[in-house]
């Protein structure tokens, strides 16, 4: 079993900047690949971006490339997002996900966090 929980959400104007982190508990967390997915209200729960298990190979949704930049740290078993030049389209509840593979990642992860709010005002 695989636990994750999120911090470092809150409310910041556009333009600002953000850092979410995610603590990794549970079986040996460089065999996960990582990511993190966000969910608008009325809207389903959408790709943001993910890590490889060795943090060498990273992906992200067209509409956070050049603003967002993942990151994870293996021997604290923790993933980041590091969110800059945040705009109120990026207000959502940011979730951590965990899988054995980026590939599987983005389709179906194996573990969640529980989330954590993102808002971005005007």
């Amino acid at each position: 079993q695989v636990q994750l929980v999120e911090s470092g959400g809150g409310l910041v104007q556009a333009g600002g900047s953000l850092r979410l982190s995610c603590a990794v508990s549970g079986r040996t967390f460089s065999r996960y690949a990582m990511g993190w997915f966000r969910q608008a209200p009325g809207k389903e729960r959408d790709f943001v971006a993910a890590i490889n298990r060795s943090g060498d190979n990273t992906i992200y949704a067209d509409s956070v490339k050049g603003r967002f930049t993942i990151s994870r740290g293996n021997a604290k078993n923790t993933v980041q997002l590091q969110m800059n030049s945040l705009k109120p389209e990026d207000t959502a509840v940011y979730y951590c996900a965990a899988a054995p593979s980026v590939v599987v990642l983005t389709s179906s992860p194996s573990y969640w966090g529980q989330g954590t709010q993102v808002s971005v005002s005007s």
